[in-house]
């Protein structure tokens, strides 16, 4: 008897109580990327103020992709050198869920250096850009200029820094890492992705981070040398 009290007074109560609505479902929302920004502290309009003009050290000029003329010369700085030209998406490497022979039909799985640990590099993870390889055009080992060299790219107000990860065909010059291409904010999709225009790439001389994977490093002595470059500019003649 005294259960069935119980739920008597219990549905009694049911029905006199306000009706709740259900909450509405919460709108699907598909996942952000982080947003991209610049790494260290030195601004991009500081390092870009350093190569409005173009001292050349290539004999010649490369063309951004392959059919198009030949109009990007590699110039120099003191300590380092430069090229302002597109970005094309590398995927080459150690095959992940983002770069591999289904996602990039120019996949090749390896890359000109490797890890410290002997395995490919990770594009999809590391920031590297890519060199044209020695060719009578430029020969980038002249100026110190090898694997694990380091890079800062610059795009639209950010700063980027890199290694040197891969080389390329001789005649072209303007590609990097799938992972240097997202942190900057460019498309990423190494079949449709990029940058048409607008890209400066600097590469410090005789500058190299051991192990190459390590991008803590990269960052670090990258921002040491570019704020070097930037006051050594800055500092009054003679």
């Amino acid at each position: 008897m005294r259960v069935q009290s119980l739920t008597l007074v219990a549905a009694s109560a049911a029905l006199l109580a306000p009706t709740t609505l259900p909450e509405p479902p919460v709108p699907y929302r598909p996942r952000e990327e982080p947003a991209a920004r610049s790494e260290g502290d030195v601004r991009a309009a500081d390092l870009l103020a350093l190569v409005r003009g173009c001292t050349r050290v290539s004999r010649g000029r490369y063309r951004p992709d392959a059919g198009a003329p030949a109009t990007i010369p590699v110039c120099g700085l003191p300590g380092a050198v430069f090229w302002k030209a597109d970005m094309d998406i590398d995927c080459d490497g150690r095959p992940t869920r983002r770069c591999n022979r289904r996602t990039d039909p120019h996949f090749w799985p390896s890359a000109a250096y490797a890890q410290s640990d002997g395995r490919r590099l990770n594009a999809e993870h590391l920031p590297y850009i890519v060199l044209p390889a020695p060719s009578r055009v430029w020969d980038h080992r002249v100026h110190g200029v090898r694997g694990g060299s380091v890079a800062a790219v610059v795009y639209r107000g950010r700063v980027q820094y890199a290694v040197v990860g891969d080389t390329g065909p001789r005649t072209i010059i303007g590609e990097a890492s799938y992972a240097t291409a997202r942190r900057l904010g460019i498309p990423a999709d190494p079949r449709c992705g990029g940058a048409r225009t607008g890209v400066t790439y600097i590469v410090f001389e005789h500058s190299r981070v051991s192990p190459i994977e390590d991008h803590r490093a990269a960052v670090a002595e990258g921002e040491r040398l570019a704020r070097r470059l930037v006051a050594a500019a800055a500092a009054p003649a003679g």
